[in-house]
């Protein structure tokens, strides 16, 4: 006799069908007397034996036959043996709690009988099918708001890896809704309408798009929604106009620097010598606190000016160290002008100082730095105008602090401006590279930088797309802590893993348990084809042996004849 599984439960707990007609026909329900679905589930909570009483229609030609109780069907995914606040529990802790799979294990492991192995499995071939068939619940809703008020839709994709496909998302900007994500090989026109066509397909109203300005991405957009309004990201318009003075703002911060270490880069570097090496320390043996200075002897008055003044000195060469060491983020944090004019503010410090009470190394300071700074001032006068400018055009297309404007006056306040920088007279090279691309890029933009301020609910950037790419990765990062592993996991899943999903566990829980089993086993599919060329990409000797012997079978039993 077969030893039962410690699992086991001999008293099943018996759902019945809650339908009294069949959706299909209307013809009344037969109740039947024997049990399916009978297995062993293990909950969070618990574990127990279930089983349904199905229900059948007597109507020989209706299609469905026989019908199971939906409260069983919640419980846990057909033919699992672990209840859907299992699967819940794991995905949860892992995208929301970054947890990596060995602890999410850990966690799981006293408290239901289950390996490492099947959390991973659960995850990816359960948990992310299931929040994928959850979001595609939205489509009624979908189809409703597209008949209202019409879609505002962002689309974006993720910078690829060195020639692997290209990660793009499309969601509807005021519900947060997925629509697709997915990757493209390639990003042509035709790949685009390919990746939009199913949208329009379903004779969804689309308003208004939100988007980077990829050049095959407008024709395409054209193509498949050509009554729709498409707006350009204002952030990348003024970045792409700040290139040149982003570049020249960045030749200038590496002039200005090494003219400052060629003239004081020795004092600059001088360290105090009577200082430790190591002069704090913590963890279990942390370095001494020294005593409360109020409970020590007094100094003497001469020392004790000597150790201040010596502070101070110390002071303002690190904060010139500092200051070599500024990073910069266009189109607006330059660092070159940024450094220029804090090393100007510590020119006008040291003058105060010396005036006061000279000391060699601060005179010597103040003259390398006036010197390198006076080196370097044609260019940041000249960089200075044209990060003027590009103030001036982001000034006008921000809303803050003024009255609601229409993207007409708008798009006339914008207008000007250019006019303004590219009338003025510019005799420097850098002013007219600045000013001529400022208006190539800006003539490139304008079709689609003013739809905002007529659609209120459209926003002026894509920046909340890429700060879903950016959250993406560094979720991943955390719970692997590989860079390797998290390209190859954003090529593998990531389009899974960017559906946001509920805001709690309980609400996770109930959305995964009402998805209809078929339809999570086409997600699965999915899952599993898209995963499918990845299969070789492992660095497990025994599992590759396994897989290139494999390989070689299956090239054998290839006839001779098959073989070109």
């Amino acid at each position: 006799m077969r030893t039962p599984s410690g699992l086991y439960r001999t008293t099943p707990i018996v759902y019945k069908c809650e339908l009294n007609n069949c959706p299909e026909c209307g013809h009344e329900l037969e109740e039947m007397s024997y049990l399916n679905g009978l297995k062993t589930v293990q909950m969070m909570s618990e574990v127990s034996t279930i089983a349904y009483r199905p229900k059948v229609c007597p109507n020989a030609a209706c299609a469905q036959v026989s019908w199971p109780s939906a409260s069983w069907q919640r419980i846990a995914p057909k033919y699992s043996i672990y209840g859907y606040d299992v699967i819940a529990q794991i995905g949860w802790e892992r995208q929301k709690g970054r947890t990596d799979f060995g602890r999410i294990y850990a966690g799981l492991n006293g408290m239901i009988q289950i390996s490492s192995s099947q959390v991973r499995y659960l995850y990816h071939q359960h948990y992310l099918p299931l929040l994928a068939c959850h979001e595609r619940q939205h489509l009624s809703e979908l189809e409703i708001l597209s008949r209202q008020s019409g879609l505002l839709l962002g689309l974006d994709g993720l910078m690829p890896e060195g020639g692997e496909p290209q990660l793009w998302v499309i969601r509807e900007l005021r519900m947060g809704w997925t629509l697709r994500g997915g990757w493209m090989n390639s990003q042509d026109e035709a790949a685009f309408v390919e990746f939009l066509q199913p949208i329009a397909a379903l004779n969804l109203s689309v308003k208004a798009i939100m988007s980077d300005k990829q050049r095959a991405l407008l024709p395409a957009v054209k193509r498949v929604f050509p009554d729709a309004l498409h707006g350009f990201c204002q952030f990348h318009y003024l970045d792409n106009a700040a290139e040149p003075v982003a570049a020249a703002d960045e030749q200038m911060k590496i002039e200005l620097r090494q003219g400052v270490r060629a003239e004081v880069g020795d004092i600059i570097r001088l360290k105090q010598a009577e200082k430790t090496i190591v002069p704090v320390v913590t963890g279990i043996i942390p370095s001494p606190v020294p005593a409360n200075p109020t409970k020590a002897a007094p100094l003497d008055p001469e020392e004790s000016a000597k150790r201040d003044r010596e502070d101070i000195v110390q002071d303002i060469l690190g904060r010139v160290r500092y200051l070599l060491t500024l990073k910069g983020r266009p189109p607006f944090r330059l660092a070159g002008i940024e450094m220029f004019k804090r090393l100007q503010e510590m020119t006008a410090c040291l003058l105060d100082l010396i005036e006061h009470q000279p000391e060699p190394r601060l005179v010597t300071l103040l003259a390398g730095l006036q010197k390198a700074l006076a080196s370097t001032q044609p260019a940041y006068l000249e960089l200075c105008k044209a990060a003027t400018w590009l103030a001036e055009l982001a000034n006008v297309l921000s809303p803050d602090g003024k009255p609601v404007r229409t993207g007409e006056q708008v798009q006339a306040e914008w207008l000007a401006c250019l006019i303004q920088i590219e009338t003025q007279e510019h005799k420097s090279p850098l002013l007219q590279d600045c000013s001529a691309k400022i208006g190539k890029v800006s003539r490139s933009y304008a079709p689609g930088l003013f739809h905002t301020y007529n659609i209120p609910d459209l926003p002026r950037t894509n920046n909340d797309r890429e700060s879903e790419f950016r959250r993406l990765r560094q979720r991943l990062l955390s719970t692997t802590g590989q860079v390797g592993a998290t390209k190859r996991l954003l090529l593998r899943e990531g389009a899974w893993e960017l559906i946001p999903g509920p805001g709690s566990l309980v609400e996770t829980t109930a959305a995964i348990s009402h998805v209809e089993y078929d339809q999570f086993l086409e997600e699965r599919q999915r899952v599993r084809m898209h995963r499918a060329p990845f299969r070789l990409h492992n660095r497990s000797a025994r599992l590759s042996n396994l897989q290139l012997k494999n390989l070689l079978q299956r090239w054998k039993a290839i006839p001779a004849t098959c073989v070109s």
